[in-house]
């Protein structure tokens, strides 16, 4: 048994037992002479009593010594030994949300069977829908994102002092040499563009790091914006020092949960390198101030930084919340395979609230109406290489409108596959203020739902299936009424 848990498991059953007793931690104090303090420390499972402090409690609270030391619960703490035992706890990384372990222990140990439940209920959700441990990470980092309004000024002054250190002109677009120079020269790096290629099992990797020899494995396929973008992040790595990082690109598997969030900061890192936040505030503020949204200045705006639409979209959920005070924002990125009607959803970031649209895992069918499944049908048929849009999508459902802005780009690692990114901003008095052409004539109003089975837009040219959430809902609702006359009929 570890240590630690022989010290929980303790100070629960002293807890339990004074409380059975109704004693106060100042009663017990008085009556085996032992501190409160101390007392205290040994509830919160921080300290374990010597065999004669043992034998005090165990006589002042009348309950045979080789109970008390037993590791064995009663039905009421059962269930903490079972979450303990789990160790549950240990793969929530609780210290990133300012939460210790033991206040949770001290809140389980109140209602043990009813958290044990809830956490129970937790668990077997997450199964039911193949939720991995690397899944609930994501999710831990992607809620740390939405706690912090996804900017981290500690990563955004290590961009701007790595820059001074290496001179980089961050007024100008950085470029995949430089940044290459600088992992060789300064960091002991070797490139190979050649060996990933030579196995097909990995087409879908765009570099792999070797540790040992400091090699940088990269896939011969990728563009400009993509090498600039894992070159940053290499940089990223070793200038704030993480020892615990990623090996591949994308990720294959985590093996604990620092690697998780240092590939975020690596991320970040490399996003705010390679499109710096001063020059972008710069040019959104002139676009925004346009009475009229100026489409080609909004692409110029892309293009003129080596980075990929979907760097730049992500980029903008850091700057706009810090810059703008736009804080009602949601991202989405969705993949597609030309020929067919499936759209899945890879990624979403909500910052202020759950906006919809968010991931549906139920199989239901996406709205069509969605600016970015638009995008994605265009480009599938046409097999340009940008595809841009945007409309305002009314939510009748919710009474919320968002201006989403949405770009499409083909998947250069899988034949026929294409990709979109969405930004969602909530239609509110701030983001009124900050565009001045949002309610120009020329941008197309939309009514959309989240799903077609849950959405309840009549005639819909575009909907793939019928509406039976809302179906079931009305029916439940029917009997309800029909069930409560019959209360009042025969009361």
């Amino acid at each position: 048994m570890e240590e630690d848990y022989i010290k929980l498991i303790f100070g629960l059953k002293l807890k339990q037992k004074r409380t059975e007793r109704n004693l106060s931690l100042f009663g017990l104090s008085k009556l085996s002479g032992l501190s409160k303090s101390y007392l205290n420390e040994i509830e919160k499972g921080k300290k374990y009593p010597k065999p004669d402090k043992i034998a005090i409690l165990s006589e002042k609270l009348d309950v045979p010594y080789d109970q008390m030391v037993s590791l064995k619960l009663d039905k009421n703490l059962a269930p903490i030994g079972e979450i303990l035992q789990s160790k549950i706890l240990k793969e929530i990384p609780l210290e990133l949300f300012g939460i210790k372990e033991s206040n949770l222990i001290d809140i389980v140990a109140n209602a043990p069977a009813k958290v044990n439940a809830f956490i129970s209920t937790i668990i077997e959700i997450a199964q039911n829908y193949n939720f991995s441990r690397e899944s609930f990470y994501l999710a831990s980092v992607r809620s740390f994102q939405e706690a912090n309004n996804n900017y981290f000024d500690e990563i955004e002054q290590s961009v701007v002092s790595f820059a001074k250190a290496y001179q980089i002109d961050l007024t100008k677009p950085i470029t995949s040499h430089e940044l290459e120079e600088i992992l060789i020269e300064e960091f002991g790096y070797t490139m190979n563009q050649t060996e990933l290629d030579k196995h097909q099992e990995l087409d879908n990797l765009r570099s792999v790091y070797v540790p040992n020899t400091k090699t940088l494995l990269l896939a011969s396929r990728m563009d400009e914006a993509q090498k600039t973008f894992i070159y940053a992040k290499e940089l990223a790595y070793n200038y704030l020092e993480f020892k615990e990082r990623l090996y591949t690109f994308s990720w294959i598997k985590f093996e604990n949960f620092d690697q998780v969030l240092n590939n975020f900061y690596a991320s970040y890192f490399a996003g705010a390198l390679i499109l710096p936040k001063a020059s972008i505030s710069e040019k959104l503020h002139k676009l925004f101030a346009k009475k009229v949204f100026d489409e080609t200045l909004f692409l110029d705006i892309i293009k003129s930084f080596n980075a990929s639409p979907e760097s730049f979209y992500q980029r903008l959920t850091n700057i706009l919340p810090k810059e703008f005070n736009i804080q009602n924002l949601f991202f989405l990125r969705f993949t597609h395979r030309a020929g067919t009607e499936r759209f899945h959803l890879k990624k979403e970031l909500h910052l202020s609230h759950q906006h919809s649209p968010h991931a549906n895992e139920s199989n239901e069918h996406y709205c069509r109406r969605w600016v970015s499944l638009k995008v994605l049908k265009e480009i599938s048929n046409t097999q340009k290489e940008h595809i841009f849009n945007m409309q305002i999508s009314n939510y009748p459902s919710d009474d919320m409108r968002y201006l989403v802005l949405s770009s499409a780009t083909k998947d250069p690692f899988k034949e026929g596959h294409f990709r979109s990114i969405a930004l969602g901003l909530l239609i509110d008095k701030q983001l009124l203020r900050k565009l001045a052409f949002l309610e120009h004539a020329n941008i197309q109003q939309l009514d959309v739902g989240v799903t077609c089975e849950r959405c309840n837009i009549k005639d819909c040219q575009v909907r793939q299936a019928p509406a039976i959430r809302l179906e079931h809902k009305a029916k439940n609702k029917q009997i309800a009424l029909v069930v409560e006359d019959l209360m009042k009929k025969f009361s």
